[in-house]
Parts: structure tokens; sequence; C-alpha cells
């Protein structure tokens, strides 16, 4: 009896075990031969615990043995591989397009409706002593070059899968198994392409859409299939997604840099990739039938402070006409985050240095490349050189010298509950201690002002008043900044807010990017739209669309998108598309109040 108890306790045990393998298994991405692989191991312990059940104990052992030991393999295995990646399963080749550089082939999509080009180069590659310094201007090459297959991404430290799947548990609230794998695209330095995606008509003279993919300035890829561009090729648009260099290699700044530079730059390269990605595209725009007097720059997250940043540096001048920015701007008197001035910027090169032990940048250059992504320092902001960004973007609205004529942009109304619910998992925020929580972020005064406008919330629901305030602080009032200086310089504007829940991202941080590009049917989390969610998608699609086509977004809609005027109604992208008052308006003054006191 004692020893079917036993057995049945061990088998309890080592099915919770195995469960806790294979769960571990699917939060990696499998694959599936490992899971397959995986079973076999559990099978093979279960079945000599059962058959040496009457035989002495460290016959028994061989169970745990086989379970504990053989998985350590198979756990080491159990990751992404990195490939190159295609925007389709079976390419077809385009005929022949004659670039000024040279000559490419692209491919078709799927159903041959557009035609895509792929890992195009835009610049020379930023590698050797090319590493941190300004973009060089691409070379002509000889023969046909292909691009049907994504370029590298920039290089970047991919955060776990297993930690990203737990994201995606935590997201959705359910756990969706999937025991497929879902390779990473590979990664370079060698990374300054852009993807052109254009309708396979003979037309000339289209628009164009330059997409900058966002990821904190560390992070991303632009052939990510939330922006993908079919869908706005497909209506009749060029579509164009750039990639640039991060982290270190896109923002490093340190002394010996800014006076080896003729233009005494430093700090930017990630910025001046982005330039000279607009410059290629105005010289070229003619040969793949774009109109270089109708481009549309269009970015999300750190895309957004980025075309905020080309509306207000001088090297773009002239290089587009109209901006769409999502989730973040740089113009505000003192931006929150992905800006920072010359002198902090040299601090934390100064850091760097001192921390691979490096005497110069050049120093820096002669390091592995994937030793340097590796710096604990951050480099996740832009800086004020006085080449690239010769002004705060604050003061380039001011003195009315920004680059772009209309402006539509906008913000999802959980920006901030991704960054701040993971800080608070073990500090429970209540309503006695979210004064002092603020305090860290304002000053006293402004944390108390802040409490007694949310007082009512707090009592409510502390954690989600606290995630109100920082989305507003963060994200929201900079939109709100952006917008009114746009309307001082007499451009239209176009103001949308984002609610649409679903059963992932909903209205956290990027969750509107997959309807704005129209890209829900390439999600990897299909199962959390329904009918309601292609239908905003396709209304999203068609504003964005009418915006970049005729700076209009009201072409053919139901519901009018009334411009922007200061501390108006935006557009309420949810259940509903209809225009709303801005419900944020008391928590901008004392966030206003808060700026200039720091000032």
């Amino acid at each position: 009896m004692k020893k079917i108890i036993a057995l049945i306790l061990f088998i309890l045990f080592y099915s919770i075990l195995s469960f806790l393998f294979l769960f571990y298994l699917d939060l990696a991405n499998g694959p599936m031969y490992l899971l397959f692989l995986e079973i076999v191991v559990i099978l093979l312990g279960l079945a000599f615990r059962i058959i040496f059940n009457n035989k002495r104990v460290r016959f028994k052992m061989l169970a745990f043995f086989i379970l504990i030991f053989l998985n350590v393999p198979i756990l080491l295995l159990a990751h992404p591989a990195y490939v190159t990646l295609s925007p389709v399963s079976h390419i077809k080749e385009t005929e022949v397009l004659e670039l000024k550089n040279g000559k490419i082939v692209g491919t078709y999509n799927e159903d041959d409706t557009v035609r895509i080009y792929a890992g195009v180069p835009y610049a020379e590659a930023p590698v050797g002593d090319l590493r941190f310094k300004e973009t060089k201007k691409l070379e002509n090459w000889d023969g046909i070059k292909k691009c049907v297959n994504y370029a590298p991404r920039a290089m970047q430290v991919d955060t776990s899968s297993v930690m990203n799947t737990i994201v995606d548990i935590y997201a959705s609230k359910a756990w969706h198994p999937n025991y497929k794998m879902q390779p990473l695209q590979e990664m370079s330095e060698d990374c300054l392409y852009l993807n052109i995606y254009r309708p396979n008509t003979d037309e000339v003279n289209l628009p164009i859409l330059v997409y900058i993919h966002g990821g904190s300035l560390t992070t991303g890829s632009s052939s990510s299939y939330d922006i993908n561009g079919e869908t706005y090729a497909k209506n009749g648009l060029i579509m164009i997604t750039v990639a640039y260099r991060l982290n270190i290699f896109g923002y490093l700044a340190t002394e010996d840099l800014a006076l080896e530079s003729t233009n005494h730059t430093t700090g930017n390269y990630g910025l001046l990739d982005q330039i000279e990605a607009l410059k290629w595209i105005n010289e070229n725009a003619i040969y793949f039938g774009g109109d270089k007097d109708k481009i549309t720059i269009a970015g999300e997250s750190a895309g957004s402070s980025s075309i905020s940043a080309l509306c207000t540096s001088p090297l773009a001048s002239g290089l587009f006409k109209q901006a769409i920015g999502e989730s973040s701007s740089l113009v505000v008197s003192t931006p929150p985050h992905t800006y920072r001035p010359l002198n902090e910027a040299l601090k934390t090169g100064a850091n760097i240095l001192k921390e691979f032990n490096a005497t110069n940048a050049n120093d820096l250059r002669q390091i592995d490349a994937k030793k340097l992504v590796r710096t604990k320092y951050a480099n996740s902001e832009m800086t004020l050189d006085g080449y690239a960004l010769t002004k705060s973007p604050y003061q380039v609205y001011l003195d009315h010298e920004n680059n772009e004529e209309a402006l539509l942009n906008g913000y999802n109304i959980k920006e901030a509950d991704a960054f701040l619910i993971p800080s608070f998992l073990f500090t429970r925020v209540t309503k006695n201690n979210i004064e002092e929580i603020l305090s860290n972020y304002f000053n006293n005064d402004i944390a108390s002002k802040i409490y007694n406008l949310y007082k009512d919330k707090i009592e409510e629901d502390a954690l989600g008043a606290l995630c109100e305030i920082i989305s507003v602080y963060w994200f929201i009032h900079p939109h709100h900044s952006w917008s009114n200086m746009a309307i001082l310089n007499g451009e239209k504007v176009y103001r949308y807010q984002f609610t649409k829940e679903n059963g992932y991202y909903g209205t956290y941080h990027s969750g509107e990017i997959v309807y704005a590009y129209g890209n829900l049917n390439k999600s990897i989390h299909k199962y959390a739209y329904d009918d309601s969610d292609y239908a905003l998608e396709a209304k999203m699609v068609k504003y964005f669309t009418n915006f970049i086509k005729y700076g209009n977004p009201n072409i053919d809609c139901d519901t009018n998108w009334d411009q922007y005027v200061s501390n108006g109604k935006v557009l309420e992208f949810g259940e509903d598309v209809k225009m709303i008052d801005d419900k944020y308006l008391s928590l901008y003054a004392i966030i206003e109040e808060y700026l200039n006191s720091e000032e």
C-alpha cells in the first residue's frame, strides 16, 4: 500500500515538474521538435519509475535523472533562431528597377498586388572607421541587387523570449500555447537599409509615406509585421520603412567624436541616418514612381520622437511635407524622455569610455559590436548637438522654423501602464503612499496638487490613477503641446485618442499601430481581434490614407475629423469613432506649472 501511495505521489510531482518543463518550452517559443523530444523524455522517465517501482531507490531515481539531466540540453536549445526574414513565403521576382545608385529586383506579394523591394541600401555601411560617424552617402553599384529579403536589424539586445511571452500572457490575461518557433530577425552593424512597398501598377507620382520604427531608440525593426506596407500600397500609396542605428551605435556622444567631425557633431548618428534616408528617397522617388513633393513622415514611440526631431532639424528642411506622430513628442518645454542636452550626452559618453577601459572613441571602434551593444548605459536619447538639432524642438516651433505643413498626431489612453505596472509589482500603490510616489516624478507641491485633482479616482483605484497621471505626463501632454505649437504656426492639425480595448495590447503603448497600418490579419495575436477591431482598422487606415494623399483625413468618411484647436476636441478611435472633449486639460495645466518651475 505504501509503495502505491509513493508511486501516486511521485506521478503527481512528476506531472507538475513535466508541465513546468513544457510550459518553459512554450514560453521560449518552441520549436515543435523540442516539444516532441520533451514528451519522449517525460514518458521515458515515467516508464523507468514504473518498471523499477519494486527495485532499490537508486534505480527509482533514474526517472528523476532522466527528467532533469536530459532536459538541460533541451532547454538550452529552446530559443528562437536568428534567420533572414522575407516579406513573402514564396519569392516571385519583379522586373529590374533602375535607381540612381544602381539596379535592383524585388518580389511581388502573395497576390501580386504589391511590389516589395526589401533591404534596399540608402547609405554606406556604418562599420569599421565609419562607426560613430555621420552617415556616408551611398556609392553606386554594378550589376543587379536582389532586394527580396529584409536586411538585418540594427545591433540591439534582445529581451528573453521567455520574458516576452510572460508579457504577452500579462497583456492578453490568458495563456495561448504556441510551440511553433517565432524566429528572430538577424542583426548587424550593417543595417542602413529601407523597404519599399508600392502598388503593382504603372502609376507614377504616388504619395509617399516614410515610417520610422520605435523601440526607445535602442531596439526595433523596419520589417515588423505591424508596420508592413502592403495595405497602404493597395490603397495607392508608396510606403517605405526605414532602419537606422540604435543605442550606443546611434546615439553615443563623446568630446573626441565631436572634434573629429567636420560638422562638430556627436550623439545623433541614428537621427542623421533618418535624414540621409529622406535625402535618398527624395533623389530616388522618380525612379520608383513616387512624388517627392508629397512625402509624409510617420512614427510611433521613439519613432514619433524622431518625427518631431525631423520636424525641427534644419537638415531635414524641404525633405517632406506632412507628419504623423503616435505616442511621443519632443515638442514640449522639457521633453520627458528621448532627448538630452549636450553636456548630459557627453557625461554618458565619458562613462562608457570608462566602462570599456577606452581612452577615446577610436578604441571603442576596435571592440566587437556584440560586446559593445551590451553597455550598461541605455543611449536612448537624441542630443542637442548644434548640427542635426540646433535648438530645442520647442524653441524651433516658438521661432516658427519647423518643417512640416500639416500634422496628424495622437496617443493611447494607457500609454504608461506597461512601463509602470512591473515597477510596482512588489510595492503596492495606495491612497496613502501615492502622493509620495508622485513626488518622485514631480516636486512635493505639484504632487499635492495632482493628488487633490485625482482624489476621487485614487480612492477607487490608486494604481490606475498613477498610470493615468504618468501616461499624461510622459506621452499625452507632449502631444497636447505639439498640437498647440503647430496651430500657432498656422498648421492644419488633426489629433486622436485611441481607446479600443481588445484581447492583447489594447490601449497600451503601441496598441494602435496594427490598426493604423492595416495589419491585423498579419498579427501573431489574431485571437485577440474580432469584427469590431477589423471595422476600426478600416476606418483608421482610411483617415490616415486620406491625410497622406490630400492633407485632409475626411474624404468619404462617415465621421468628420475636425481640425484641432487649442483646448479643443479630439477624435476617439474606440468602440465608436467620434469627436470627444479632451478630459486631461486640468492635469495639463498642473504639468505645465511644474515644467515652467523647472526651467
